[in-house]
């Protein structure tokens, strides 16, 4: 997600929670343009993570990870098992940003341990520059907190992407824990960090449920990619409305 990387793209993902192999590539047929393995929440362990990080192809720039803290060991894991970018939850500060940094950046830019496990997973000259410009650093910003101390969490150095969970953040400023806000703190907090990546060329990312919501943030300019929908959250969808279609038409026909 480094700004220089996008080009003027909108990129869509995924939250993906179960540890299936087929569900990056079905998502991809579909049009999504990478997933975010969340290791926070769900049944996704971290050996089934980096399965199914070396299954996706190398050339995808969109296969991000979401660790449950900044213990650099699994992090570690993920990128050396093709893992694109590593999205940190929770980041209320300039040292939890920085800790971020270095455990996803090769020297000098962080302290990542040179480890080539998967063949020609960095290509170029130099396999720790190109390691480099191939993977980001991504802050979750989802608290009040979070969002009073911004401005030293987006200019850390080496940063490049701000990932806001807006469920979290809503529940942090005493509301009902949902997405999608319209008005109020919330959207007023994806405004001010707006302003702030800006400045400091850093993008802007955000968890969404509704592809309505999610576009007009794209379209007003106040974020530069979505994560769109949550693996078990799209399947509990689909089998109620494969339910609620059988016994319609059951209804249906019963009154003919």
């Amino acid at each position: 997600m480094k700004q220089t990387a996008l080009g003027g793209r909108n990129p869509v993902l995924y939250h993906q929670s179960l540890p299936s192999f087929s569900m990056p590539e079905w998502a991809a047929a579909a049009g999504y343009d990478g997933v975010v393995l969340d290791l926070q929440h769900g049944e996704l362990g971290l050996e089934a993570a980096c399965g199914i990080l070396r299954s996706i192809p190398r050339e995808n720039a969109y296969a991000y990870a979401r660790v449950g803290s900044l213990d650099p060991a699994p992090i570690l894991r993920l990128l050396d098992s093709g893992a694109r970018g590593i999205v940190a939850p929770t980041v209320e500060s300039r040292s939890q940003a920085t800790a971020l940094v270095a455990a996803t950046m090769y020297p000098p830019v962080g302290n990542r341990s040179l480890g080539p496990s998967r063949p020609a997973l960095y290509p170029g000259d130099s396999y720790t520059e190109a390691g480099n410009r191939a993977v980001s650093a991504i802050a979750q910003i989802e608290t009040k907190a979070g969002v009073d101390r911004a401005e030293e969490i987006v200019s850390t150095p080496g940063l490049d992407s701000i990932y806001i969970g807006p469920a979290d953040l809503a529940v942090s400023y005493g509301l009902p824990g949902r997405g999608d806000w319209e008005d109020g703190p919330v959207r007023e907090a994806i405004a001010y960090l707006r302003e702030l990546t800006t400045a400091h060329g850093v993008t802007l990312g955000i968890y969404s449920g509704r592809p309505e919501y999610a576009t007009g943030l794209l379209a007003d300019g106040l974020v530069d990619y979505v994560a769109l929908g949550i693996d078990l959250v799209l399947l509990n969808r689909a089998f109620g409305d494969t339910i609620a279609e059988l016994d319609s038409a059951r209804s249906a026909r019963s009154k003919s």
